[in-house]
């Protein structure tokens, strides 16, 4: 697995090891699932690019696949957790390629609905399903124990993580 480090993790378990200053079993274990987070988001990203597509579009394109009559910008930018200016880039590309397209409100003209074309319909749901196969392989072999107990394992270094946030006081977590 040290192989599949990155180097600058490389460098900093090096350095702990060197200076004894922290379990390096623990900070190995903590850059292992970096480096893995990290090879997932490339993945994911290559995966989508041959779509034309980010992860944010494809997000957006899952949001309005089963909403005929659209959703304002405010709303998607609210369910895909993403500030408005971001949203307003995220839609201008979907719809220079086609996939979205921009209209009235029904109930108010002055508001706008995004809708999905029948292009990006059609694409929505064949990624979508694509998507989720892929994501499901990333476990495949596991057995509902072994997923249980990674799961736990991951809840564990959540609540470590919130507990040392706590301890650094307010605005660590960048929530407030």
């Amino acid at each position: 697995m040290e192989k599949r480090l990155e180097q600058k993790h490389r460098a900093l378990l090096e350095e702990a090891e060197r200076q004894s200053i922290a379990p390096t079993d623990n900070i190995r274990a903590c850059f292992e699932l970096l480096a893995l987070t990290g090879a997932i988001d490339r993945d994911c990203a290559v995966r989508l690019a041959r779509h034309r597509l980010s992860e944010g579009k494809f997000v957006l394109m899952f949001l309005l696949h089963d909403k005929p009559d659209g959703l304002s910008p405010h709303e998607l930018a609210a369910r895909a957790g993403v500030t408005r200016a971001t949203i307003t880039g995220l839609l201008d590309g979907l719809e220079r390629d086609g996939f979205i397209a921009r209209r009235a409100g029904l109930d108010d003209r002055r508001k706008i609905a995004v809708i999905l074309t029948p292009v990006g319909q059609e694409m929505a749901s064949d990624l979508f399903r694509e998507h989720a196969q892929w994501v499901a392989s990333l476990f495949e072999g596991f057995t509902v124990n072994e997923r249980k107990t990674l799961s736990g394992l991951l809840q564990r270094v959540w609540r470590n993580l919130d507990a040392a946030n706590r301890r650094l006081g307010p605005d660590v977590d960048g929530s407030g």
